[in-house]
Parts: structure tokens; C-alpha cells; sequence
């Protein structure tokens, strides 16, 4: 989550309570080979400084930021922009005893600066000196935002005193939009269950949790108080109908196994620290799903210096860091997620990943591989060094792979595991074995669920495309491509399939329309470039199909696309073959030229990226 934007209720709730609830596929083994920091060597002037500074802010570079403002502060130590700029960077980037320091010359200077107050009444809070960090508080900015923060913060202040009455009637003031009550709720129950007032926080709870029963954080708040209070059968079926929203999520499994054996579940907040680190969590957590990167690091790097163990807070954070394209500041923080915590193995199989996004591919196998042998019956473990393999082009290998994960289903559902059969079909068709390939694209689409529009599409549109490169079920793979842009109309991989098979039959206006209309919307891709030069070339158009060629073959094809696009660029298309006839229309005649294999390698499930077959 993030920070509201202003003005916005609604963006006020969805950041005080949306909590992480994608799934947690991870390992519990010490992280290996994770990139140092990297050295930032500071400019010989202030301008360059400055300039080095504010690029490196222009590009999310945090650590980059904070070195360049940092030496800039040093040579015009009395510039209040600069002092302002280096403050927000050191935040970002986790420089915290640096960042209070700034914070404190700027609220010398300007007592009403926002962030800066909240970040001294942060401090203060973590030093148990509630009545001080409360001046901070009330002394900050104003805004719909800025009075939640406050007001939220402030009452745990009070809670963290044992002052809980004041606590609540405190909580009690956010009023006037009706998205409030459900985190007003949330969290006066978990002021509530601190301060040891047991039936006020079971009504607060209960209330919260009927609101709103698909936000992990309230469930789990609600199951764990349940469990405390000798209720263990309510607890159980909160997290029960949660998984079967959300299934296989770590902290829902692990709660799960505990109260089936009986073990105690711990309150989800043991100290008005933890409370006031559960609100910024909230903070960050909502501005990574709007799309406010910064303001959700900072809010993050804040619930962090509360709480140094949030294992959401943590995951949330990494996780921001990667969409910031700092794979190696995300696999720092994946190295700091508890060794207890449920979410550790999902941070040791991120780390993995990490390491093949970074180009460490050699390393991030080794890594993977070892979590594995660890955790050989761990069913996520497997698919995701499976997922390396199989972007790192070793197609039979990762085939394997995916097999022992799927022999490990057993009876689970297997519809929670479809995206085993669909990558390993993908597996099997690069290796060229077609046969086994098929029966698990097919098995895929018959297991992935309605309510994953886009991983529906993806298996749609591979299997079919898959069909009309080899001549078959002509009919079936247009329906089917058809169904896939109806889910994914914005798909550009997908829209090439469609325009592709239009080709395929010799249908050349089509092509061009639905070739266009791809490159539109991916015009970086060298597959849907040379497939629309194709298209060109066959309906007339040759100076413009070598357009597109050319243009293809400056986008880095693969090796041995690129081979083909340099021998049409010299000599153009053979002349087509007669077309296959089909139920929809007698086409024109089709060419029957080589298919060569474009499509990318993803490295995570359709519904959390995008899989996608399309010629080359």
C-alpha cells in the first residue's frame, strides 16, 4: 500500500488496510550470493553533486541519491532545498539516524514540513516517549492524509502509555466517510486486545472481519484474537474460507498447521511499537498498489525501524525495490525476512529470482537448487527452479523439474497448481515434444480458473497458436484466439497470435489489421515487427514489409531469428503454397513458410506476468 492521494477516502482506506495478499512462494535457507551495495563515488563539486543527485532521483536510485545529497548537503550546508531533497533520500533509502538529524534542522527551520514531523514522531515512538512523538504528530501537515497518519499514530501513542481509553477515543474521531470503520475498526481492536480490554476488541474485530473477509491482515488479526480467546474453531474457519479465496498463502497455511496441532497463536501486535509500525505498513502497502513507488519505500523503511521484523513490511519493501529495478536492494531486505518467519522461503525463492534478473543466471540456479535440496517435498521450490531453467532456455531440464513438482500434488486440488502443467507444456514444446506438450496445455486449460481471466488467455492463446503453426484444429485455434483477446484485449503477444493465424491461412488484409493493431501496442517487439513485415510483403506492400524487417532486426531477435529476418530482407518471401480450407472461409492462397519460435520465456505464472506464444 501507499500513501492516499489527496483528497481520495477511498485511497485513504485501501492504504491503511489493503495488506499483501499475493501469494508467498518461498525457503528457509540462508540467502547466498546477494550483491553488495554498490560504491557511489561522490563528485568533486557541489554542481556535480547536485546534478548526479538529482539524476539518480530521477531514476529511483535511492542509495545513489542519498550518497550524491548527502555530499551536496556538505558543500551548502545552509541550503534548505538541498537539506529538504538529501532528507527524502536518506529515508528511501533506509539511512534512518542520518534522516532524524535532517529532520530535526528542517523543523527548526519550517515546523509545519509534513514528513519530516512524522518522522521525528516516529523516533520517538520507537524511544517510548509518547507524549513528545504526539507534539510531532499534531504538529505536521493537514489533508485528509496527513490527519489519518496523525490520528492513527497518535492513539497508539496513548495505547503505548496505557492510556487505553484516550486510545480509543482517539481512534474514535475518524469519522464522516463510511470507508473509515472498517480500519477504524481494525485497528481499535488492536489497541483494544494491547491494552487488555477483551470485549471491546472482539467487537472491534468481529466488525472488521465481517466487513471485510479477503484482507489478510484482518483475518489474520481476527483468527489470531479468536485462538487467544479459547476459540480456535473461529479462528479456523476464518482462515479456512480465506484460503479457499486465496489458497496456499504462507501466513494462512502456517496458522492453519498451528491450530491443527494445537499450537498457540501469537497476537498479531504485541507492543504500541508494533501498532504504530502496522499503520505505516499500511501506508507503504497502499502505495505500492497505486503506483507511488517513493512515498511507499519511505512509509516502509519507517514501519521497519519499528518494527525491524514485519515480515510483510519487508516482502512489500523488496518487493517494491524490484518494480523499482534495484533487484539487488530487494534481495538485502529478502535476506533480512526472520528465519521463523512464514514467509521466508518465499524470500529465499525471490532471491533466486532475483539473481537470474540481475544476470547472475549461473548463481541464481546454484541458489535455487540448493533451497531445493533442502526442501525437496516443497512444491513452489521445485516450479521455481523450474521457472530459471526454463528462462535460462533449458527446456528438457526444466521439463523434469516441473514433473517432480507435479508428482508431488498428490490429492490437493489441482487446479491450484495449474500453472505446473502450463509451464511445463510451454517446457516440453520448446524441446519439441509436441505430443507431451499438448496434453499439458490442454490439462492447463482445463484446470485454470475462471477468476484468472489473464492466465486463461495465456493457455489460450499458446495452445492455439501452437495449433495453427502446425496446421491443425484451424477452426478450434481461431475460437480460441478469439476468446483470448476478448480477455486480453490490450495484449499485444496475443492480438500478433490472432494476426499470425489470419497470415497462416493466407487472410493478408486481416493480417495487416490485427498485426497493426499489435505493434501498437508492443512496437519494441521483433517477433510482431517481422511477423507484420511478412504480412506487408504478402498483400503488396514490399517496401514497407522491409521496413519492418529492418526495423525487426535492429530490436535483437533471437539468434536464429535474426538469421531469417537478414535472408527476407535480401530476398524477400518464397511465393505461398495453396491454403488449408477451413469452416470460417476460403482463403487466398497461404504460404507455408519455416515457423521459427519467438515467444519470450516469462518467469513467473500468467496471472502475475505474461506467458505468451507467438511466432517468430
Amino acid at each position: 500500500m501507499l500513501a492516499p492521494r489527496r483528497g481520495s477516502a477511498r485511497a485513504a482506506l485501501a492504504l491503511l488496510l489493503a495488506a499483501s495478499t499475493a501469494p508467498a512462494l518461498a525457503a528457509r535457507v540462508p540467502a547466498r550470493e546477494i550483491a553488495a551495495p554498490q560504491a557511489y563515488e561522490p563528485a568533486d563539486s557541489l554542481e556535480g553533486n547536485f546534478l548526479a543527485a538529482y539524476i539518480a532521483g530521477a531514476s529511483r536510485d535511492t542509495a545513489a541519491a542519498a550518497t550524491y545529497y548527502r555530499e551536496a548537503v556538505k558543500g551548502d550546508p545552509r541550503n534548505a532545498e538541498l537539506l529538504e531533497r538529501s532528507f527524502v533520500a536518506l529515508l528511501a533509502d533506509g539511512s534512518l539516524p542520518e534522516a532524524f538529524r535532517a529532520a530535526e534542522r528542517l523543523t527548526a527551520r519550517d515546523g509545519a514540513n509534513g514528513l519530516a514531523q512524522l518522522a521525528l514522531g516516529v523516533q520517538k515512538i520507537k524511544a517510548k516517549q509518547f507524549a513528545a512523538a504526539r507534539q510531532n504528530l499534531q504538529r505536521g501537515g493537514k489533508g485528509a492524509a496527513a490527519d489519518l497518519t496523525s490520528t492513527l499514530l497518535s492513539a497508539w501513542s496513548y495505547a503505548g502509555a496505557g492510556e487505553g481509553k484516550r486510545a480509543l477515543e482517539t481512534i474514535n474521531k475518524l469519522k464522516g466517510e463510511r470507508y473509515y470503520n472498517v480500519f477504524r475498526d481494525y485497528h481499535a481492536g488492536l489497541i483494544a486486545a494491547l491494552v487488555g480490554d477483551k470485549v471491546e476488541a472482539e467487537r472491534r474485530l468481529k466488525s472488521a472481519y465481517d466487513t471485510d473477509r479477503n484482507t489478510l491482515r484482518i483475518v489474520d488479526a481476527y483468527g489470531r484474537f479468536e485462538a487467544e480467546s479459547g476459540r480456535p474453531d473461529l479462528a479456523v474457519a476464518a482462515y479456512q474460507e480465506f484460503d479457499n479465496v486465496l489458497p496456499r498463502h504462507p501466513i494462512v497455511r502456517d496458522a492453519l498447521d498451528k491450530l491443527k496441532a494445537g499450537k498457540p497463536l501469537t497476537p498479531l501486535i504485541g507492543s504500541a511499537q508494533e501498532g504504530a509500525a502496522e499503520v505505516l505498513y499500511g501506508l507503504g502497502s497502499a502505495g505500492t498498489s497505486q503506483g507511488d513507488e517513493l512515498p511507499a519505500v519511505v512509509y516502509l523503511r519507517l514501519a521497519l525501524y519499528l518494527a525491524p521484523e514485519h515480515s510483510l513490511a519487508l516482502l512489500t519493501l523488496a518487493d517494491t525495490l524490484e518494480r523499482m529495478k534495484a533487484p539487488d536492494r530487494a534481495n538485502e531486505v529478502f535476506a533480512r525476512m526472520p528465519a521463523n518467519s512464514p514467509l521466508k522461503l518465499n524470500a529465499e525463492i525471490q532471491i533466486g529470482l532475483n539473481l537470474e534478473q540481475m544476470g547472475k543466471g549461473e548463481a541464481a540456479l546454484a541458489h535455487l537448487d540448493q533451497v531445493a535440496k533442502t526442501y525437496p517435498n516443497d512444491i513452489d521450490v521445485i516450479s521455481a527452479l523450474g521457472n530459471v531453467q526454463r528462462s535460462r532456455k533449458k527446456y528438457a531440464e526444466s521439463a523434469q523439474t516441473y514433473s517432480k513438482a507435479i508428482d508431488l500434488i498428490g490429492d490437493q486440488p489441482a487446479r491450484n497448481y495449474w500453472t505446473l502443467y502450463y509451464f511445463r507444456g510451454t517446457s516440453y514444446e520448446r524441446a519439441k515434444e509436441w505430443p507431451k506438450a499438448e496434453a499439458d496445455l490442454k490439462k492447463a486449460l482445463e484446470l485454470v480458473p475462471a477468476t484468472q481471466p489473464n492466465g486463461r488467455a495465456q493457455v489460450l492463446n499458446y495452445l492455439a497458436y501452437s495449433w495453427v503453426d502446425q496446421n491443425q484444429n484451424i477452426d478450434e485455434a481461431f475460437r480460441m484466439l478469439k476468446q483470448a483477446v476478448d480477455l486480453q484485449p490490450r495484449d499485444g503477444m496475443i492480438i500478433d497470435s490472432l494476426g499470425w493465424a489470419y497470415y497462416r491461412l493466407g487472410r493478408w488484409d486481416d493480417a495487416v489489421r490485427e498485426l497493426e493493431k499489435a505493434i501498437e501496442l508492443k512496437p519494441g517487439d521483433p517477433t510482431i515487427n517481422d511477423h507484420l513485415g511478412d504480412a506487408y510483403w504478402r498483400s503488396g506492400r514490399r517496401l514497407e514489409g522491409k521496413f519492418q524487417w529492418q526495423h525487426a532486426k535492429d530490436l535483437n531477435p533471437e539468434p536464429e531469428d535474426l538469421v531469417k529476418i537478414e535472408a527476407k530482407l535480401k530476398d524477400g518471401l518464397p511465393e505461398p503454397d495453396k491454403p488449408a480450407a477451413t469452416a470460417e472461409t476460403q482463403p487466398a492462397p497461404a504460404p507455408q513458410p519455416e515457423m521459427p519460435k519467438g515467444a519470450p520465456a516469462p518467469t513467473e505464472p500468467p496471472a502475475m506476468g505474461t506467458e505468451t506464444k507467438s511466432g517468430g
